[in-house]
């Protein structure tokens, strides 16, 4: 697959969820409700993160009984991460920062991949491997809204999904930039929540923070 229709097919993604949850799955037994509560409330782009030990199967379970969620794995960190989100039938795939072996498999995969950056020098790493769309993380820590309007003076090509300490009360604020194409974070599906089962207080959270967006 060409570069160039791996990037439409990421364009299409963020357009059509500007806001990705990042989700992670502590037990099995949460991850169908925890996604159809978030298929409720209108979010239906999702990110699983491989940080737990059920995260492969949670991600499976939910391409299997929830149709209407675009699953992705997040916390890539390694060529077999990547070929096990590929394996595994997921839509697209995430990583926090981004190796030279990372970038060369997935420059050389048809997986849609957001690559992560947290400086310059990442940004021109990941510019030269063929990707215009990278994960910015942390994104507070790493200088906040600041930061990327800075980085959209030397790399107007680029655009970001910013993830790391965003919350429902900026997100406008962070996708109000020009060169955010999405937001993601964990505040959509706390950890407490889920464990607890609360999930139509996630509903309710996606539904508000959509709201909001509009």
């Amino acid at each position: 697959m060409t570069t160039e229709s791996r990037s439409q097919r990421l364009d299409a993604l963020l357009a059509a969820s500007p806001v990705i949850p990042v989700i992670t799955v502590p037990e099995l037994a949460h991850a169908v409700p925890l996604a159809r509560a978030l298929v409720a409330g209108g979010i239906t782009t999702l990110e699983i993160t491989l940080r737990t030990p059920v995260a492969r199967d949670a991600a499976k379970a939910i391409m299997a009984e929830v149709p209407e969620a675009v699953v992705g794995l997040g916390t890539v960190l390694t060529p077999a991460d990547l070929e096990t989100a590929h394996a595994l039938g997921a839509r697209f795939a995430l990583s926090p920062g981004a190796t030279p072996d990372l970038l060369r498999a997935a420059a050389a995969s048809d997986m849609v991949f957001m690559p992560g950056i947290a400086t310059p020098s990442d940004l021109m790493q990941v510019l030269a491997a063929g990707f215009t769309v990278a994960k910015f993380f942390p994104a507070v820590p790493a200088g906040g809204m600041a930061a990327l309007k800075a980085l959209g003076g030397p790399f107007p090509q680029a655009r970001f999904c910013p993830t790391g300490g965003i919350g429902e009360a900026d997100a406008k604020a962070w996708l109000a930039l020009p060169n955010v194409a999405a937001v993601g974070g964990s505040w959509l599906a706390p950890e407490a929540e889920i464990r607890a089962g609360n999930f139509s207080a996630i509903t309710e959270r996606a539904r508000r923070t959509l709201a909001a967006l509009r």
